[in-house]
């Protein structure tokens, strides 16, 4: 029940948002715009300034471009065996792949770990932001009725707000520029108010979600490899890499996650199995009540 508890917290205000949209209906895009782009950056900012470039940096890179390799080729091989079209290859990868380490993931690390795990959760959030932007969008092109090329691709990594203020955070810390505490301060509520923020819209997110047209045997296929497949690769990966418990139980509890919610905007701008992507989040999603839990107890806490 204890570790119920952890996962409980994070749903009751997806929960919020949830029905918020259901009897209001707002305007999701421009409020996810808003965290994605004016509170995000200070979250990143913070995180990256505070906490001392170390090796973790390297292992969490090293961590997070292996569980992703690792992912799509399973997907690879599943979505061969059941005879895959292109657009639902695309669309596997899209859930299976990109876990929701953003508006899910690292609220539930700060409720389970703490403040030092919620930076390390924060860190990986910024890569995975970054890895889900390049290979994401190619997987959504390559599906899609849309396609992109690599500059259009690179021009949108480019442009993510994130990865702009852990840049600045990571050149402020190695230049030894002291920000003054009011100044932090400031950054500290804006930086503080992103997580809520995202949280409210991924429960926004669920509530208009589609579910017609779905091929459930591509669902049951994808929440298997996102929620159980995921953690097993991230156990086998940190048993390599030399990082201390924290961080690693903080990466196996982000791969157990479920699908990124993101993922299904990349499916609805490319046409890519739209459908197939929102239910695969909703189904991962609700699963996770029962799953995270599980990965909680793994890993003893």
């Amino acid at each position: 029940m204890d570790l119920l508890m952890i996962v409980l917290p994070a749903f009751l205000i997806f929960f919020t948002g949830y029905i918020g949209q259901k009897l209001i209906g707002f305007e999701i895009r421009s409020i996810s715009m808003a965290a994605l782009y004016l509170m995000s950056p200070f979250l990143a900012f913070r995180t990256f300034y505070t906490n001392e470039l170390t090796m973790e940096y390297l292992y969490i890179t090293l961590f997070c471009l292996i569980l992703s390799l690792a992912l799509i080729i399973v997907v690879l091989i599943t979505g061969t065996f059941m005879k895959a079209s292109r657009q639902k290859m695309a669309a596997m990868i899209l859930g299976g792949v990109f876990m929701n380490s953003g508006n899910y993931g690292a609220p539930v690390v700060l409720f389970a770990f703490g403040a030092a795990g919620f930076d390390y959760a924060v860190i990986i959030m910024v890569f995975q932001a970054f890895l889900m932007n390049t290979i994401g969008l190619f997987a959504a092109s390559f599906g899609g009725e849309e396609e992109t090329t690599l500059k259009q691709s690179l021009q949108r990594v480019v442009r993510m707000p994130v990865l702009h203020g852990a840049i600045l955070g990571i050149a402020l810390q190695l230049l030894h520029v002291r920000i003054p505490p009011t100044f932090m301060d400031a950054i500290g509520l804006v930086a503080d108010a992103s997580i809520p923020t995202v949280m409210i819209v991924l429960g926004m997110q669920l509530a208009v979600i589609a579910t017609k047209r779905v091929e459930y045997k591509y669902v049951h296929a994808v929440s298997i490899i996102r929620m159980a497949v995921s953690p097993l690769l991230a156990v086998l990966i940190v048993s390599f890499i030399p990082v201390n418990d924290l961080l690693r139980d903080v990466m196996i509890l982000l791969a157990a996650m479920p699908a990124a919610a993101n993922t299904t905007m990349f499916a609805i701008q490319f046409g890519t199995e739209p459908d197939l992507v929102s239910f695969t989040t909703l189904i991962t999603t609700i699963l996770s009540i029962a799953t995270i839990p599980l990965v909680l107890f793994f890993i003893g806490v």
